[in-house]
C-alpha cells in the first residue's frame, strides 16, 4: 500500500513538472521562423524543457491565449481593443514584448521589371483598378495578385498602412502562409505580393517602395515606411517559465538568432 502511495505520489509530481516546463506558442507565420528557431536552441539550452510551436496567424494566436489554449501569441500587429474587452471579460490582462523589428516587402516575379512601386500603385491593383504591368510602365502581362488570408497580422498591417483599408478585389489569391506568397511569386511571372522582411528569397524580387528600399538599415532609420514591430504576447501574470523564455528572445543570444532569421534585432 505504501509503495502503491509512493508511485501515485511520484507520477502526480513528474506530471505537474512536465506540464510546467512546457511552453506553447501560437501565431503569426511572420514571427514563426524566430519563434522555431529560439525553441530550438532554448531547448537545448536547458534540457528538460519544452517549447512547442505553431504557425496559423496572429488573429488565431491571440484568440488562443484569451482562450488559454497557449502560453505566447506571437503577432506581427498589436493585438485589437475588442481582443483587450474580451480578455478582460475573461479575467485576463495581455502583456505585449517587442522583440524584434520588420518591414513589409512587395515581391514580384525576378523577370519583372519593375524596380518600386508607390502606395497609389499597390492600392489600384489590390483593388482591382488596374490589372496589367503596362499600365505601370512593365511588360504587357496580367497583375496576378496574391495577399495573405484575413487572420494575418500582416494582412491587416498591409490593409491599414497601404490600402487604407479598401477591401482586397475579390480576384486576390488568398494565401494562409508567407511562404505561400513566396512560392507562388516565385512560380507566376505576373505575380505581386508582400511578405515579412525575413522571407525574402532569391527566388522573388523585393522592389522598392516609395523610392526607398526595403533594407536593414533604411527600416532601423525608419526610412522605410512600411516597418513595424513583432510581438510575442504573454498574460500579465504569466508564468516563470514563460517569461524565462521571453527574456532568452530578447537577450543577445535571442537577439542574434533574429538577425539569422532575417530581421532587425532590438539590440546587438
Amino acid at each position: 500500500m505504501k509503495n502503491k502511495i509512493m508511485l501515485i505520489v511520484a507520477m502526480f509530481i513528474q506530471t505537474s513538472f512536465l506540464h510546467s516546463e512546457k511552453i506553447v506558442m501560437e501565431g503569426s507565420n511572420t514571427v514563426l521562423p524566430i519563434a522555431q528557431r529560439a525553441a530550438e536552441v532554448y531547448m537545448k539550452k536547458f534540457p528538460g524543457k519544452e517549447v512547442v510551436v505553431r504557425g496559423s496567424g496572429s488573429g488565431v494566436g491571440i484568440a488562443a491565449i484569451i482562450d488559454g489554449n497557449c502560453d505566447i501569441a506571437n503577432a506581427s500587429r498589436s493585438v485589437k481593443q475588442k481582443e483587450l474587452d474580451l480578455a478582460r471579460k475573461k479575467g485576463k490582462e495581455l502583456k505585449a514584448n517587442i522583440i524584434a523589428m520588420d518591414g513589409i516587402v512587395i515581391i514580384v516575379h525576378p523577370s519583372n521589371k519593375i524596380e518600386n512601386i508607390t502606395k497609389e500603385q499597390l492600392q489600384k491593383i489590390y483593388t482591382g483598378k488596374v490589372k496589367n504591368w503596362k499600365e505601370l510602365g512593365g511588360d504587357d502581362k496580367k497583375i496576378v495578385v496574391i495577399s495573405r488570408e484575413s487572420s494575418s497580422g500582416t494582412y491587416e498591417f498591409f490593409l491599414e498602412y497601404v490600402l487604407n483599408k479598401k477591401r482586397i478585389f475579390p480576384g486576390a489569391v488568398m494565401q494562409s502562409t508567407t511562404q505561400g506568397i513566396v512560392n507562388m511569386v516565385a512560380q507566376t511571372p505576373g505575380a505581386i505580393g508582400y511578405i515579412g522582411h525575413g522571407y525574402i528569397s532569391d527566388k522573388v524580387k523585393a522592389i522598392k517602395y516609395e523610392g526607398v528600399e526595403p533594407t536593414v538599415d533604411n527600416i532601423i532609420k525608419n526610412k522605410y515606411k512600411l516597418a513595424r514591430p513583432l510581438y510575442m504576447y504573454t498574460l500579465a501574470n504569466a508564468s516563470k517559465e514563460v517569461l524565462d523564455f521571453i527574456e532568452f528572445v530578447k537577450s543577445l543570444e535571442g537577439q542574434k538568432i533574429v538577425e539569422e532569421a532575417g530581421y532587425i534585432p532590438l539590440k546587438k
